[in-house]
């Protein structure tokens, strides 16, 4: 069964578009992998672990992020605040996350640097979930 990683940003948002940016390149590199851009707030078909690469502010280096609970909230005062992590918040209490691994780029990252990383990074998950 094919893996599949979801990638959320926002290519019109320079300090958000990183993960979209490096969509080509990683599927160049995963051909094995399904990368689904998602947005937060549509639907989403939930596997028994989400992987996902997105945008973290308050991070210095891609980081490997494998619980919620290291997110704060944002406040939210109109519906346009309602963002991924708040949905993944809603599916965890609903309990249809059951396991996530979120692949987090901090903003400022540089694209080569990011590239890199988490090509190593991708290549360790998809070598240790791997089915013979």
């Amino acid at each position: 069964m094919k893996k599949t990683i979801c990638v959320f940003g926002n290519p019109d948002l320079e300090m958000d578009s990183l993960p979209i940016r490096l969509l080509p390149a990683l599927k160049n590199s995963f051909p094995d992998i399904d990368f689904i851009v998602l947005d937060p707030n549509e639907e989403w078909k939930i596997p028994d672990e989400m992987v996902m690469i997105d945008t973290v502010v308050g991070i210095k280096e891609l980081t490997v992020f494998n619980d919620l609970k290291f997110f704060v909230e944002a406040p939210r005062v109109s519906v346009h605040d309602f963002d991924a992590f708040f949905n993944l918040i809603y599916l965890q209490k609903l309990g249809k996350l059951k396991k996530i691994k979120i692949f987090g780029i901090p903003p400022d990252c540089k694209q080569e640097e990011a590239k890199e990383v988490l090509t190593k990074l991708i290549t360790a998950w998809y070598v240790e979930n791997r089915r013979y």
